[in-house]
């Protein structure tokens, strides 16, 4: 059958928006609040008004960038484009770290998880469960994986909103009191522990970006994808704000938990019992999977972009099923690439998030501020405002980021893109021979 490489767009905004925050995982809020209140002294919600400013000038980028190449490439596809076809060659394939990881970790997660409940069961075998659930769902097709998604995140907003009531209940019966208003950010002294914890918290608004390779599986991406960008990244920042704004309000002092890292279970214990306890963990075990659901199928597109173009074997990577309307051989590698989550420590994957992550987000806003010095026309003050000022500054926080990396992360960047560089300049008899052009007005609606 004659392959069309043309994906059926299927995606209507509100599934967008919870592949989004299915990618960002919200529960995740739970797991670090423990050290991040630690980190900042008692100044969660702060930090996380911080990152969720710094992280929007970011994610505007990624709004403008998308009505111009609305295509499911990505970064990758901006970098190419804006600056230099070899160069967003690289860059796409230090971002797919990022995205090839992400599924590794809701694995290593999904086996601590069910691993307490049930000792008897192998490890790897909660491993190998997850991923082969996510890969058969994705496989069938991003409208069901959308629907799965919706439903999982709704969950967990329940979960969520379970957690802020119990919270509030505790703290009205109890001894502590509401933070005040003026007293949520820390004084001078404290400022630098501040954007220390914000730095760790940056992560929590991954997903906001991940959503840009759907591009071509959504209905009218131009208006679409920029419109579910901020909503991500909105909603996930209201929804960390509020739940941490309880939560340090109740425990300010995170010293009297007996795992600081784990904290979460230890609170949950305390305002609901065991009984919420067991709901609270299944919100968790369900935020793991719906994360891997998302990042499994982000991955898949930016294979499949990749793969139309020419840059990765066309005949694998950029192959559609027939019936399903999806990348189906992308899909499996990523499965199969997923379970070396066997042989990986939570830690090792984090650290290739972090290079794959900051990659992404400095080539975006430099993709904005190149395209500001090559524009043509009158660059009114609210044109510089927003394509110069506003990447400059979302660029800038992400220097601060690559600043906190770990030298494994470096390290573990450094080989992964002078891999991808040798074997660019194999595929192009050593950068004499362009990497093909995607035909963008073919992809428009």
């Amino acid at each position: 059958m004659e392959q069309t490489n043309q994906i059926e767009r299927k995606l209507k905004l509100m599934h967008v928006v919870a592949i989004g925050l299915a990618y960002m995982s919200p529960m995740a809020v739970f797991d670090t609040f423990g050290i991040a209140s630690d980190i900042s002294s008692g100044h969660v919600p702060a930090a996380y008004i911080v990152v969720f400013v710094a992280i929007l000038f970011t994610a505007l980028s990624y709004g403008k960038l998308v009505r111009q190449f609305p295509s499911a490439g990505s970064v990758y596809t901006y970098t190419r484009n804006v600056i230099n076809p070899y160069l967003g060659v690289i860059v796409g394939w230090v971002t797919f770290i990022a995205y090839i990881a992400l599924p590794m970790i809701n694995a290593l997660l999904a086996d601590i998880y069910l691993s307490a409940g049930f000792p008897e069961v192998p490890g790897w075998l909660w491993v190998v469960g997850l991923i082969a659930i996510i890969t058969f769902l994705n496989i069938f097709g991003v409208k069901i994986a959308a629907s799965v998604n919706m439903l999982l995140v709704i969950f967990q907003a329940l979960v969520g909103v379970i957690f802020a009531y119990l919270t509030i209940r505790s703290i009205v019966k109890g001894p502590e009191s509401f933070i005040p208003i003026g007293d949520i950010f820390p004084s001078g002294g404290e400022v630098p522990e501040l954007f220390g914890a914000a730095a760790l918290l940056a992560l929590s608004f991954i997903g906001f970006d991940a959503i840009t390779t759907l591009s071509e599986d959504t209905i009218n991406p131009k208006k679409t994808i920029p419109k579910a960008i901020l909503l991500v990244a909105g909603i996930g920042g209201v929804f960390f704000f509020t739940v941490t704004y309880f939560m340090q309000s109740l425990f300010p002092d995170v010293s009297i938990f007996k795992d600081i890292e784990g904290a979460s279970p230890e609170i949950a214990v305390i305002i609901g019992g065991n009984l919420f306890l067991s709901f609270f963990l299944s919100g968790a075990l369900f935020s793991v999977f719906a994360s891997g659901l998302a990042a499994q199928l982000s991955a898949s597109r930016l294979l499949y972009a990749m793969g139309r173009d020419g840059v990765l074997p066309k005949r694998f990577f950029g192959y559609l099923h027939p019936k399903f309307n999806s990348p189906v051989a992308n899909i499996l590698l990523i499965g199969v690439l997923s379970t070396s989550a066997i042989f990986l420590s939570l830690e090792a994957a984090t650290s290739l998030i972090n290079v794959g992550a900051f990659t992404a987000f400095s080539f975006v806003n430099l993709c904005v501020i190149i395209s500001f010095f090559k524009h043509k026309g009158p660059r009114s003050f609210g044109f510089t405002v927003s394509s110069l000022l506003f990447p400059l500054i979302g660029l800038a926080f992400v220097v601060y980021l690559w600043i906190s990396l770990d030298i494994f992360s470096i390290i573990a960047g450094l080989i992964w893109a002078l891999l991808g560089t040798i074997y660019l300049a194999f595929t192009t008899n050593f950068f004499k021979k362009e990497p093909p052009q995607i035909a963008f007005d073919e992809l428009e609606a």
